[in-house]
């Protein structure tokens, strides 16, 4: 199903209707302030499988981030970050980041596997900070990759979503159109952070 929101006058009953699906243990794809991303409700081990089972991988294996609705949320998750990381974190989210931190017990409850580690998103983006609000915890996800394009490595139209992914996860949202780069991804497991990958989020 395609579900058509607009950021900047979001329809509440939609995003009730998408948390409703959730719950249910759908997989849902949805914009981010950066390339299109699928992901499930973390609470829910059926969905975890049933995601991890779309990107060919054991759970256990799995290198999901979670999307949270803000720094608070964040430190359910995670083991206290020093001065500078939390810093950084502050004048950078929301924005296009990926921050890994060392993650709690609960992260190795969750995913059912001894993770150390642990991907923070908050996206500059009101659809899916909304959904995450609503639901109550964060999202699982993962960043929507066309394998089948030589030269893109990710969707950026809607309905070629829709075409390729309509029977395999509950509901598609068109947001616009997404970008072409992922989020840039620190490390900030250690004292400095160190950058993995250059993406769309710049530090000055």
């Amino acid at each position: 199903m395609l579900v058509e929101i607009n950021e900047s006058n979001i329809d509440k009953r939609l995003i009730t209707d998408i948390v409703k699906e959730l719950k249910k243990g759908e997989i849902i794809i949805y914009p981010t302030d950066t390339v299109y991303a699928m992901g499930c409700d973390l609470m829910n081990k059926k969905a975890l499988e049933k995601l991890s089972k779309l990107k060919e991988v054991r759970l256990k294996q799995a290198k999901f981030s979670i999307i949270c609705k803000d720094l608070s949320q964040v430190s359910d998750y995670v083991k206290q970050v020093n001065r500078p990381t939390f810093k950084l974190m502050k004048q950078t989210l929301p924005g296009p980041f990926t921050y890994i931190l060392n993650a709690t017990n609960e992260v190795t409850r969750l995913f059912n596997a001894k993770r150390k580690e642990i991907g923070i998103k908050i996206p500059d983006n009101d659809i899916v900070l909304s959904i995450v609000e609503e639901l109550g915890n964060p999202l699982v996800t993962t960043s929507l990759h066309d394998n089948e394009d030589d030269l893109m490595d990710y969707f950026t139209d809607p309905y070629e979503i829709y075409e390729r992914f309509d029977d395999k996860v509950g509901t598609i949202i068109d947001g616009g159109y997404g970008k072409l780069e992922a989020s840039t991804i620190l490390d900030c497991t250690d004292d400095h952070p160190v950058v993995i990958r250059e993406g769309v989020g710049k530090i000055e």
